[in-house]
């Protein structure tokens, strides 16, 4: 499945080409427990997740370790009650809330805050 974008923009321009502000990406329910799905967002490419307790996830899709953009084909999972996104590459295991490597110390992967409203899925960049 591939996210569709309804962009809705809720601040003023920062630095650079992206927008900040809180996006409008999908509706929960387009999101599979457990997978990823990558969408672009006033020009970021960001990963999605849902995990199967039902939390959203927004991660940059570039793999800190090698800058390739496939982060939404990871491997989820968990670390006791930390859920994990594993780089499908060279399988890093980062934090889905902190983006702080759990196997490689100096990597760290972009993490974006989300909230959802009325059952659409609003990420912040």
């Amino acid at each position: 499945m591939t996210a569709v974008l309804e962009i809705e923009e809720r601040a003023s321009r920062g630095n650079g080409d992206v927008v900040a502000g809180w996006y409008g990406v999908c509706a929960v329910a387009d999101l599979e427990p457990g997978w990823g799905e990558a969408a672009l967002i006033s020009g970021r490419q960001v990963a999605l997740f849902r995990t199967l307790a039902g939390e959203v996830f927004a991660v940059a899709q570039e793999d800190p370790a090698t800058g390739a953009h496939v982060m939404a084909r990871g491997i989820t999972g968990s670390r006791g009650a930390r859920p994990t996104i594993a780089s499908p590459l060279h399988k890093e295991v980062y934090d889905l809330a902190t983006g702080e490597c759990l196997t490689a110390p100096g990597l760290r992967l972009a993490t974006f805050a989300t909230r959802v409203v009325n059952g659409y899925i609003e990420v912040e960049l």
